[in-house]
């Protein structure tokens, strides 16, 4: 049985567009690929402004998401099961801050038709 001699110039150009990929594709990519200043500066001047404005508010979320990210993150439970119990927790807070909102508007409006009816001369029952 006679061994097929190895085709070098095959594996010569295998190796070689083999590198192009590998190294030329990233290298493509990031060479086009715009920096953040380049797309700020192809905005227009109201959409920069507003993006200048916003940035603060925008870095504080971002900050608030990974405080609290770091907080949720050091208890045995699983992230998720602790995300879902803070979020649970903060809407049963809406939802009572609403009821006590109602409650006192329900009052302030209970004290206005008394004192309506008072200045209309009406029974105050």
């Amino acid at each position: 049985m006679v061994k097929k001699p190895v085709n070098w110039w095959l594996w010569t150009k295998m190796l070689v567009v083999g590198g192009v990929v590998c190294v030329g594709g990233p290298a493509v990519t990031m060479w086009l690929t715009p920096t953040d200043e380049e797309l700020f500066k192809k905005y227009n001047p109201e959409l920069q402004k507003r993006s200048l404005d916003r940035r603060y508010e925008r870095q504080k979320e971002f900050d608030d998401f990974v405080t609290k990210l770091k907080e949720q993150s050091k208890s045995s439970k699983p992230i998720w099961h602790v995300q879902k119990e803070a979020e649970d927790k903060a809407r049963k807070e809406r939802i009572a801050e609403k009821s006590e909102a109602m409650a006192a508007e329900r009052a302030l409006q209970q004290e206005r038709q008394k004192e309506m009816r008072r200045e209309a001369g009406l029974s105050t029952e």
